[in-house]
């Protein structure tokens, strides 16, 4: 089965990007790795992300057995090396078949779509920093799609080619 793995910094457009993939393809689930890691207050140490990788192999896990889905969409933000490594790891032993895409934008982007975007919580001024802080670290990383300029439409178009 077709597993997308969308990473990338908040408010580059995973979410976004990902649902309308779910939406325009019959049979996708989409997850949210924020689903799996929802504890309040928010703590993301080691502990916390190893539970949310394995409840994200679980659920797909269980899509996988499901006669009527056809692919898994899994958004993220996976800045630690080592999510991704446990997450991919896992989903060879699930014999997937994996596309790993970041998405990424300039700084100019990020803070405009950080600002017209009013319905998630996490868009505060901090975050905002600590989102723009890691715009280098997702650029160098592999199968980068840059949403700077695209719509949502050419987003999924380019990531369902590659």
């Amino acid at each position: 089965m077709k597993v997308i793995i969308l990473n990338g910094p908040m408010g580059v457009g995973k979410t976004t990007v990902g649902k309308y993939i779910a939406d325009h393809n019959p049979g996708t689930a989409f997850i949210d790795g924020d689903w799996c890691l929802d504890l309040h207050p928010f703590v993301g140490n080691r502990e916390t992300k190893a539970m949310a990788v394995d409840n994200i192999l679980h659920m797909i896990r269980n899509y996988m057995s499901c006669s009527l889905c056809k692919m898994i969409i899994l958004v993220w933000l996976m800045d630690d090396p080592w999510v991704l490594q446990s997450i991919t790891d896992g989903l060879s032993a699930l014999h997937a078949d994996v596309k790993n895409v970041t998405l990424v934008c300039d700084r100019e982007n990020l803070i405009r779509r950080w600002e017209n975007d009013h319905t998630c919580e996490w868009r505060t001024d901090e975050w905002l920093k600590v989102s723009l802080a890691s715009l280098p670290a997702f650029a160098a990383m592999e199968h980068t799609v840059d949403t700077g300029n695209l719509s949502v439409e050419h987003i999924a178009d380019r990531i369902m080619k590659l």
